[in-house]
């Protein structure tokens, strides 16, 4: 039996080490590119989002693989894409594609239903083992997770531009190749070690921007054109507010330990939004107000016609003393260089926002008059 899933960040990392710890075969589709998105945007529906037809586009060529089984998260609390499972089925079928698409009902069932699900694609592997198969790979997710937010500190302040990224692919690539847990430990802690080496400006304080938005898109780079790159070329230190790790976490676990941040995001939004409008609608409100202090900025990103993000994106202008933030809408039509002019127009302006802070908070009392608040 062989499996896929769509590409969802590097979340195919864990799931191939769980698998392949239980004995099945993964195939894994090609990373997502043009052919890919073609692939999508020629079977789907005009209307839907582009989370739509990038995973179609990546069940289409994992099918052309050899695929035999398509895993698709699926179940309530995540907005229309926990009904796109059955909808890509039909699609595949009516393509002529022979497969069976299983569903995670992720929000339901928990870490119990994805047990399950590997025992059943595993003919019935002992618990045992797929216990600790499950373990690897979420270990494996969390450091490649940890490395990120180096990555992150180390782009916007680095002397030679793209050492940051360089070195974070081949840690992506040496976590992927990790047979046991001793390997990667060994291998996070390099990769750790060798980008806090990477040469920097230690004299910048660069801005802090938070990325904020629809899941998917937060996470693919295709699908927002590499925006946590291109920020830190401009000297931006990006904080992103979902993580694979962080959100395998609070899918596949209740929470045990208390007050979470997700928990405090839905209070700071509280007086504009009360209510869960599903996908991250109700985190991307709760963002900016909870960051505020902190954050000189944030990056909205969203796919088109994604109805959470769109309750979100209406709601924004009316938050009292919020961050500053940015909507970047993500479709088949967005181009890279209207993407850029607008980070760039932006971060100009958070620039321009913290200069004037600095003048009005003068030493002596003083306060300066500026145009730009």
């Amino acid at each position: 039996m062989r499996i896929t899933i769509p590409h969802i960040g590097n979340m195919y990392i864990a799931f191939r080490s769980m698998f392949n710890g239980v004995g099945v075969e993964m195939v894994v589709p090609p990373p997502t590119s043009k052919k890919t998105l073609s692939l999508g945007v020629k079977y789907s529906p005009e209307f839907v989002c582009l989370p739509f037809k990038l995973t179609l586009g990546n069940f289409i060529e994992a099918l052309d693989m050899g695929a035999e089984v398509l895993i698709q998260a699926g179940g309530p609390g995540l907005c229309r894409y926990g009904y796109y499972a059955r909808d890509q089925e039909k699609i595949l079928k009516d393509l002529g594609y022979s497969f069976e698409m299983v569903t995670t009902e992720l929000f339901e069932s928990k870490i119990v239903g994805v047990a399950n699900l590997a025992k059943r694609l595993s003919n019935n592997a002992p618990f045992t083992r797929i216990a600790s198969a499950m373990r690897f790979g979420m270990a494996k997710i969390a450091a490649m997770d940890d490395i990120e937010r180096t990555v992150h500190q180390v782009r916007a302040r680095e002397l030679q531009k793209g050492t940051a990224t360089r070195l974070y692919r081949e840690a992506v690539q040496a976590i992927d190749d990790a047979q046991d847990g001793r390997t990667l430990k060994s291998v996070t802690k390099d990769y750790t070690g060798r980008l806090r080496a990477v040469p920097m400006n230690t004299e910048i304080e660069p801005l802090i921007v938070g990325i904020m938005g629809e899941f998917f898109i937060v996470l693919d780079p295709f699908s927002n054109m590499d925006v946590e790159i291109e920020l830190g070329k401009l000297g931006v230190e990006v904080r992103r507010s979902a993580y694979v790790s962080h959100w395998l976490k609070f899918s596949l676990f209740l929470n045990a330990f208390g007050i979470s941040e997700k928990d405090r995001i839905h209070q700071a939004a509280q007086p504009y939004l009360k209510r869960d409008v599903g996908g991250d609608g109700w985190e991307s409100i709760g963002e900016p107000i909870l960051h505020r202090g902190e954050y000189d900025g944030m990056v909205h990103l969203a796919p088109f016609t994604c109805m959470p993000e769109i309750i979100a994106q209406n709601i924004m202008p009316t938050i009292k003393d919020r961050l500053p933030v940015l909507t970047i809408t993500c479709d088949e039509q967005m181009g890279r260089s209207g993407m850029l002019t607008r980070l760039e127009a932006f971060v100009d302006l958070l620039w321009k926002k913290r200069t004037s802070r600095q003048m009005e908070r003068a030493p002596e009392g003083r306060v300066f008059s500026v145009g730009l608040k």
